[in-house]
């Protein structure tokens, strides 16, 4: 019998190759050109090995999946499928949904390709709920209505541990993270549906910590009240690099938010580039009604 409908996503849902295959889903790996060479997330490159090149101040490019890698995974999953939702990272942050959305004109009503701004933790919170929703029987374009209906229902702030990676990608000045470093700010940024954009300043990570905790306690009471009534909110925490105080920082949000169950995670490779090493986060996703 021909498995109604395949669920593929990308590697900056965080979900690794060994979780895909557990769950019974696609996970399309992000390249990367490291000093010109080109590796893929989680296959030929691991977190450890990212992170090492760079501490070494290694010359580091995001890419997309090419639509041949893209199409190729399609078509052979295709031949067991009826339909294909895909699930890549957000179109405000990268050219890949729009890309895969062009390529989707070639499978009209077979492969539904969902733009619901997402990325890391919450990104793959919606893989999870289209996996549910696929079990309760909704085809790929229900799918797709469900997830797109509800993108603006998650929540991230990001502290992170330094701003080189900030200045590097041009997102602020010199003499901006100059004197964020001489002053020691943690800037706070958030994700509100595409865009990353700067929340607050602390002075240490300390104080980020707890800006971060007091936005998330007013969202989980303001904006997201109704949906934590019906159980339907999902708390989440990333970091890039820092396992260690990773560790720490869920132990404190598991004592923040009591009625939650923390998932935590590393931060895809393609957000930790932008951030570097040493940053946190904590998320809160709506977990869809598969109703």
């Amino acid at each position: 019998m021909k498995n109604k409908v395949a669920i593929v996503t990308d590697s900056n849902s965080g979900i690794t190759q060994s979780q895909a295959n557990e769950l019974g889903i696609f996970v399309l790996p992000m390249p990367f050109y490291i000093n010109e060479e080109l590796f893929y997330e989680d296959i030929t490159l691991s977190q450890k090995e990212f992170y090492e090149k760079l501490a070494e101040d290694a010359n580091i490019s995001t890419s997309q999946p090419t639509p041949v890698d893209v199409m190729e995974l399609w078509e052979k999953l295709l031949l067991e499928a009826e339909e294909i939702v895909h699930i890549p990272m957000s179109s405000g942050l990268s050219n890949s949904c729009e890309t895969a959305m062009v390529l989707a004109r070639e499978y009209p009503g077979r492969v539904h390709v969902v733009d619901n701004q997402r990325i890391s933790v919450t990104q793959r919170q919606s893989v999870l709920d289209a996996i549910a929703l696929a079990k309760a029987g909704k085809n790929g374009a229900e799918i797709k209505e469900v997830l797109e209906k509800e993108k603006q229902e998650s929540s991230i702030y990001i502290t992170l541990e330094t701003l080189k990676y900030l200045k590097k990608g041009g997102r602020i000045t010199p003499a901006a993270a100059a004197l964020g470093t001489v002053l020691n700010l943690k800037p706070v940024l958030q994700i509100q549906g595409d865009k990353l954009d700067a929340f607050s300043k602390a002075r240490g990570k300390k104080k980020a910590k707890s800006i971060m905790v007091q936005a998330m306690r007013e969202d989980l009471e303001g904006r997201f009240q109704e949906y934590v009534k019906q159980g339907r909110m999902a708390l989440q925490a990333a970091y890039t690099g820092n396992e260690e105080e990773a560790m720490e920082w869920k132990k404190e949000l598991q004592e923040q938010f009591p009625g939650y169950e923390i998932y935590m995670a590393p931060l895809s490779l393609s957000v930790s580039c932008h951030i570097g090493p040493g940053a946190l986060a904590v998320a809160a996703t709506k977990i869809a009604d598969t109703e």
